[in-house]
């Protein structure tokens, strides 16, 4: 059963934000239509998740940003997550730091924020931006086209391989500022890039929320590796839309961290538009307390020989509650392609629910389809292996669950980011 929430967001004060930030008359505009399509619209409908009883309406107003002269001006959860170089960090609702070198500008790579993007690119922006998710989706998808602040912009030229990782850092610490960050990438024909994002709090327990959407664009040939680590506090809601478009022989991969403490909504999802196109989405969550989580995966084959892997591996403790769903879809005349996905849950508590739902729709007889899940506890027998090598009960527990998590974290593709996320573990796993 989907709702409405109700909404106290004044239209005239968008429109003003707007032209007061010199945007063009079509982002206005679409701002506006935004606002009036989310006071009709309902929320998404999700799986036995009802998200009209999360809190969801505290979407703050517009604050300007003072830009930071150093990181170490950044609030204390934020240090240390990122280098400097090549990095875009979101503050709230607005930009305070930029810094890219100037071997990227000369291969024509544009790495800014959005805002800027929109002014200075406009032709590069404007036929991508809102086009893999589109406002009239729901009422998120609406509120966020209307409120969005800040924001990426990644293009990499056609033929141009960008070796380094491209970082941004979004960070909230006022619950009083409209936190919706907009992250567009467009990876010409031929190009690879590897982008990494993490989403850190400090709202000291103000109800807040985070309405965020991801749109990547794969051209021919071109391949993007996506890196996101999400670690908001609890009274944070997190809400996430993830896309990519993928053309002819090309691949995006996704690794995707699902730290926070609040209950999320966490959507990923591959249009294998291409023949021979390739998506591979790897997801890991922990939830804690009375958490609730619903995380999909999903892959829509249109091209023929289009692949796609989706491994999704969560672990509950508490009462928290997840429900894991891995959907492939492939569509009719999609010949030759191969979905796989497999969902594991794994419980730490008697309170804790985990529901893992692997979901096959198919409209094509030459194609390979499979999937696996399952949802229980830690394994006796290898808890008990382990003990009778000399290993005490709780490093074997640890051992094995990080082992569960090993397949998604092994595969971040920054050192220092995949520490983070091991650290990360450890602590919402109490050890």
């Amino acid at each position: 059963m989907s709702s409405q929430t109700t909404l106290s967001i004044d239209t005239n004060a968008v429109i003003e934000l707007s032209r007061s930030k010199q945007e063009p008359e079509w982002v206005t505009a679409l701002r506006t239509e935004g606002l009036a399509l989310a006071n009709s619209l309902e929320l998404p409908a999700l799986e036995k998740t009802r998200i009209d009883r999360w809190s969801i309406s505290s979407y703050g107003s517009y604050k300007s940003q003072a830009p930071l002269t150093s990181l170490d001006a950044l609030p204390e959860v934020a240090k240390g997550l990122a280098n400097s170089e090549n990095l875009i960090v979101q503050r709230n609702s607005g930009i305070v730091f930029n810094q890219v070198s100037a071997e990227l500008k000369q291969q024509g790579v544009i790495f800014t924020d959005l805002e800027t993007a929109i002014r200075d690119h406009e032709e590069l922006v404007k036929p991508y931006f809102m086009k893999a998710v589109e406002s009239n989706e729901n009422q998120l998808t609406a509120l966020h086209s209307a409120l969005w602040n800040g924001g990426i912009f990644l293009y990499v030229p056609k033929n141009v391989r960008v070796d380094l990782p491209l970082q941004a850092l979004f960070v909230t610490d006022d619950a009083e500022a409209t936190f919706a960050p907009h992250v567009l990438i467009v990876a010409e024909q031929f190009s690879s890039v590897t982008y990494v994002d993490n989403y850190v709090s400090a709202v000291s327990g103000v109800p807040m929320v985070q309405n965020g959407i991801v749109e990547v664009f794969v051209k021919p040939g071109a391949r993007v590796n996506y890196a996101s680590v999400h670690n908001l506090e609890e009274s944070v809601t997190d809400l996430t839309y993830r896309r990519a478009i993928i053309d002819n022989d090309a691949s995006i991969q996704w690794v995707v961290g699902e730290m926070n403490y609040g209950n999320t909504l966490s959507d990923t999802t591959s249009i294998l538009k291409g023949k021979g196109s390739d998506s591979d989405a790897k997801v890991i969550c922990v939830g804690t307390q009375e958490q609730k989580l619903n995380l999909t995966t999903r892959a829509v084959h249109w091209g023929k020989a289009s692949t796609s892997d989706m491994i999704t591996r969560a672990v509950m403790r508490d009462g928290s509650t997840a429900i894991i769903n891995g959907i492939t879809k492939i569509e009719k005349g999609a010949t030759g392609c191969n979905g796989q996905q497999t969902e594991k849950v794994l419980m730490l508590s008697p309170k804790a629910r985990g529901d893992a739902n692997p979901i096959l729709l198919i409209d094509e007889d030459d194609v390979k389809a499979g999937h696996a899940a399952s949802v229980g506890q830690v394994n006796a027998e290898q808890v008990h292996y382990l003990m009778s090598r000399g290993i005490t009960k709780e490093e074997a527990q640890r051992l094995i669950i990080y082992g569960f998590l090993a397949p998604v974290v092994s595969e971040i593709p920054i050192k220092s980011v995949e520490e983070q996320l091991q650290s990360l573990v450890e602590r919402k796993l109490g050890q």
